[in-house]
Parts: C-alpha cells; structure tokens; sequence
C-alpha cells in the first residue's frame, strides 16, 4: 500500500517543518501545567492524549496491523516505549525530584546524544565540523535562557538521571524511526507508536491507578488542553517530525531540539507572563546562530 502522505519538496520545507513542530512542543509545558493544576497525574496525562491521538490517526493511516517482519514489529515497540512512555515518564517524574533547570538544560543533551548514537550505530550519517561547533554554540545558548543569568544547578541524583534517561529514550527513539521511515509510511510508523505507547503505560496505573473524574472533562481548560496535546502536539507533529526524520536524518533533524526552549520561554511570556531578561535574548541569538550553523547543508 502506498503512503497516504507523501511530501515532494525542497529540502528547505523539511526545517521549517521542523522549527514548527518544535514550537508546537515547545509549548506543550504550558498545556501540561494547566492538566497536573486541574488534578491530572502525568500517567494520565500520556494515556489520554495518546489514546485521542490513536484512535484520530486511524482515519489516514493505513489499515495495516502488523509490520512486514517480526523485526519490524519489535523496532515499532522499542520506538512507542522510548518515544512515548519512557521519555514522557521519566521527564514528568523527574520535575517532582529535581529542579525545573536541571531537567530544562539536561534535556536538551538529546540532541548530543542522538549524534553519539548515530555514529555508533552507523556510519551513514556523517558528522561536518559546522554541526558539531553549531551544537555546542546552541547548547551554550540553552543554558542562558534556562538559568537566565542565575546559574543554580543543585544535583539530585534520582532527578537528573530520569533527566538523562529521558534525553537517552528521545535519542534512541529518533534512531529507531530513521531504521523503519524507508519501509513504511509515516502515518503507519506514528500508529504504531501511539499503539504500543499505550500498550506499555498501563502497568504504571498499577502503581498510580486512573483516579481523574469524568467531571473534570466539562471544565473549558481541561478539554480544549487535552485536545491541544492529543491532535496537535501528538497526531499531526508525531507524524510530520518521523517525516522530518526521514527527510533530514536524525542528527540533523535533533539539533532542531534546542529550539525548544526558546518557543517555551515565548509561550511563558504571553501565557504566564514571565519577563523576558537580557540573558534570555542573548540565549536566543545563540541558540538560532548555533542550528543555523548545524542545519547548513555539509
């Protein structure tokens, strides 16, 4: 069966894709704030917004249940457990153990370490000297917004190693898509993803069980949040970044990932009101100096 999506254009549409879709996760910080306010724990959180996602992506995807070989199939569950329920676990648990900074700078180590794995994994993705300086002058850039001129980094070590096993998950996440993107389509891949995400969250409700009321649902803030994550956040970005993954490669399609707090620092502006300091525009100007370098064609 043919993919039902099929994008023929200049590369340059792939990184706009690409800013976009990280502006879009970017933020969902604020929308997840107003869910856990409401009384939403973030196993229910993923469950939901998952769930919604899956059963919307069913009316484009391909009617394929299962993948071509058994090894496929595997890839498919590696990538819903990593992409999905660890990643979104782990980062939700550790800001209840660590300081907001550390998960903030800590994860933007994803896209580093997406590189590292790549080139462990293969070589068919090389690594130019502009990618690797563009990734640390953007990492630099990060870490200003982040700290915002106070840099107050307390270690805790049960915190910031859910941190780093979130970035690990996102990376492996990343490496696994780029192995099945040439075999299948996107909206198949995202499926899957959201299927076998949904699949391995469930024992965590044996620890935390589903408590939030159908009540809750009426409530303005809660369905039109919860929609935000489910259909666009989810849905539409999940399948256009495994795209953007395909079309871009995963190290270069990552270094997007540092962009992320910036879209964040714009949305606690204009949502939460928080003031935009010196620091954060410098931050700013090095973070978008750093993936213009990275993102130059090699």
């Amino acid at each position: 069966m043919k993919p039902i999506i099929q994008v023929k254009s200049s590369p340059g549409l792939y990184h706009v894709l690409a800013v976009l879709t990280v502006g879009v996760w970017g933020t969902t910080f604020i929308s997840t704030k107003v869910l856990i306010e409401n009384g939403m724990h973030p196993q229910d959180i993923f469950f939901l917004r998952f769930l919604i996602a899956y059963l919307g992506i069913w009316l484009i995807s391909p009617k394929r249940i299962f993948a071509k070989s058994l090894r496929d199939e595997v890839l498919l569950l590696l990538s819903g457990l990593t992409g999905g329920t660890l990643y979104f676990l782990t980062e939700n648990t550790a800001l209840g153990l660590t300081q907001t900074t550390n998960v903030s700078f800590i994860i933007c180590a994803t896209p580093l370490l997406t590189t590292l794995l790549a080139q462990m994994s293969s070589q068919r993705e090389k690594v130019g000297s502009s990618l690797v300086i563009g990734s640390l002058i953007a990492l630099v850039g990060v870490g200003l917004l982040i700290f915002n001129g106070s840099f107050v980094l307390k270690l805790s070590p049960a915190g910031d190693l859910l941190t780093l096993s979130a970035a690990l998950s996102w990376a492996f996440y990343s490496l696994f898509i780029r192995k099945l993107s040439g075999r299948y389509s996107a909206t198949f891949i995202t499926r899957k993803v959201f299927f076998y995400g949904i699949l391995t969250v469930l024992p965590a409700f044996l620890v935390h069980p589903f408590s939030f009321s159908l009540e809750t649902f009426t409530r303005p803030a809660v369905w039109m949040n919860l929609a935000f994550l489910s259909v666009l956040a989810s849905l539409i970005c999940f399948v256009v970044w495994n795209i953007i993954l395909k079309q871009l490669g995963t190290i270069q399609a990552s270094n997007y990932l540092y962009l992320n707090p910036l879209f964040t620092m714009i949305a606690a502006s204009l949502f939460l009101h928080e003031q935009i300091t010196l620091y954060a525009l410098c931050g700013v100007i090095l973070v978008l100096g750093g993936v213009f370098l990275a993102s130059r064609k090699r």
